[in-house]
């Protein structure tokens, strides 16, 4: 796993949730900056599933292969769904709900790093 990109999503999911939780407090909606950070996110959790599944394939470590490659998945998947969800509520906890999926995908990346790590 390319350790690099891993903290670098972990820092840009975690910034986008700050920007998310400060649109909530104002009572907005999400804007086209934070939809623009989440679509970088995703093209990054995107090329982290392609070098993910390339370096399993390639590894002679003791990864649980299902789990890391479920692991990658989620993580891709996460962001599109809070998106949707946020655009589809029309009050501040829309931004909430994209928020709190923002805080996941550290999660799921910290949880990936110790995988493959471990």
């Amino acid at each position: 796993m390319f350790e690099p990109l891993t903290w670098v999503l972990v820092a840009l999911s975690l910034l986008a949730m700050a920007y998310a939780i400060m649109l909530a407090a104002r009572d907005k909606r999400i804007d086209w900056p934070l939809l623009g950070a989440v679509g970088v996110i995703e093209v990054a959790l995107l090329g982290q599933l392609v070098v993910g599944i390339i370096q399993l394939a390639g590894t002679d470590r003791d990864v649980s292969g299902p789990y890391f490659i479920g692991y990658l998945i989620g993580a891709l998947l996460v962001l599109p769904v809070g998106t949707l969800w946020a655009l589809a509520e029309s009050s501040r906890w829309g931004a909430g709900a994209l928020a709190v999926a923002c805080f996941v995908v550290p999660v799921l990346e910290l949880r990936l790093y110790e995988i493959w790590v471990a």
